[in-house]
């Protein structure tokens, strides 16, 4: 599943093609990728004619604000808000901006076009992810329970060491688990748990509660350095992943310990490890990380 700076990429890609994209037809290939009430025609009728403007992310995350022309009879001239254009890639689903014409693939969910005929694309293999058109006089946060859950951004003020140091008191479970959960830390997943669990050479079985103060704040730096190295090399591509331009990410050729067992660590020599904990696959270095 994509994460966060997966996800940030593709944010990039669509703030740079859609800029004031103003969507004169859509198609929508497959009902159930429409998640709002009233379904995949609620979702076309309220779309259609929109302004999509700026694009932001929440966790894993994609939110666009959209606006739409005012009618003659408003007294004022302009833009008026039209609500908000919510997406979750989830596992496999993936955007593509095309110039021109060409027939969708069998994988092709949404189709939104311009007036001059071009095309933004949602495509999705495993038929997981999920879009939202969330009404003016709602917040997505209010609208879709996911978001609401979410704990804070690992980039903004609210996540620190003294933070995470009270969401871990206590807890019992894998520090890996507790990174995986999206109620304290907002769009880590797999890749950037093991990746963060290394560079602060924590093994990712230890209780959440027995890390010290120290290993907490180095935890939540490495965490933060891995995710800017990641967002820098465009993301991770071990599978499905690609860019608005089907690039692959490059992170993955960095990676210390993802998708690196049985291979030597590129610190020590050591053999990496891997194992299934809280059913996830798990990579550690045996001795970097105690």
């Amino acid at each position: 599943m994509p994460e966060l700076p997966e996800v940030e990429t593709v944010r990039k890609g669509l703030e740079s093609c859609l800029v004031n994209f103003h969507v004169h037809q859509l198609e929508i290939c497959r009902d159930n990728a429409i998640a709002s009430p009233g379904g995949s025609k609620e979702f076309a009728k309220m779309m259609r004619g929109v302004h999509i403007c700026s694009w932001s992310r929440r966790g894993k995350y994609l939110i666009a604000s959209l606006k739409r022309n005012k009618t003659l009879s408003d007294e004022r001239l302009g833009y008026k808000n039209a609500g908000f254009w919510v997406v979750h890639l989830r596992m496999t689903g993936q955007f593509k901006w095309l110039d021109t014409a060409t027939p969708p693939c069998p994988h092709t969910r949404v189709r939104l076009w311009n007036d001059q005929g071009k095309e933004i694309r949602f495509i999705d293999v495993r038929s997981f992810g999920k879009m939202w058109w969330v009404p003016p006089n709602k917040t997505p946060e209010k609208a879709i329970a996911g978001i609401k859950k979410l704990g804070p951004e690992p980039f903004s003020k609210d996540f620190n060491s003294s933070y995470l140091s009270k969401k871990l008191k206590g807890r019992t479970r894998p520090i890996k688990s507790s990174l995986l959960d999206q109620s304290i830390i907002a769009g880590v997943g797999n890749i950037y748990a093991d990746e963060s669990l290394f560079s602060s050479g924590i093994l990712p079985q230890t209780p959440s509660g027995k890390l010290n103060q120290n290993q907490i704040t180095k935890l939540c730096s490495c965490l933060i350095e891995v995710l800017q190295i990641s967002i820098g090399e465009g993301g991770t591509t071990f599978s499905d992943f690609r860019n608005l331009e089907g690039e692959n990410g490059k992170y993955g050729g960095r990676a210390w310990v993802y998708r690196r067992g049985k291979k030597p660590c590129r610190k020590c020599g050591t053999i990496i490890r891997r194992e299934s904990l809280a059913g996830r696959g798990t990579h550690w270095c045996p001795k970097c990380q105690r």
